[in-house]
């Protein structure tokens, strides 16, 4: 699984990054989390940062989710691909 932090470096960007990390860590899936700074790469997904994109869905944009958010999304994504 890739998953894509899309941001500019901002503070709520970072956080999200963060975010993401912990709650991959957390639920101890193995995905490859990829840092997307470049605004043309970022606007091909999404208009507001930062954004979480899991493969090629884009499940948040313009907000900082919380790490039980991203763990909600992840597990509701991940069942459905199974």
């Amino acid at each position: 699984m890739i998953i894509r932090v899309l941001g500019t470096g901002c503070p709520k960007c970072k956080k999200t990054y963060e975010n993401v990390k912990k709650a991959v860590e957390e639920l101890g899936i193995d995905a490859e989390i990829l840092k997307v700074e470049d605004i043309d790469k970022i606007s091909e997904w999404i208009m507001l940062t930062p954004g979480v994109v899991f493969d090629n869905v884009v499940v948040f944009e313009g907000k900082v989710p919380t790490v039980e958010e991203i763990k909600r999304e992840l597990k509701k994504y991940l069942e459905k691909k199974d």
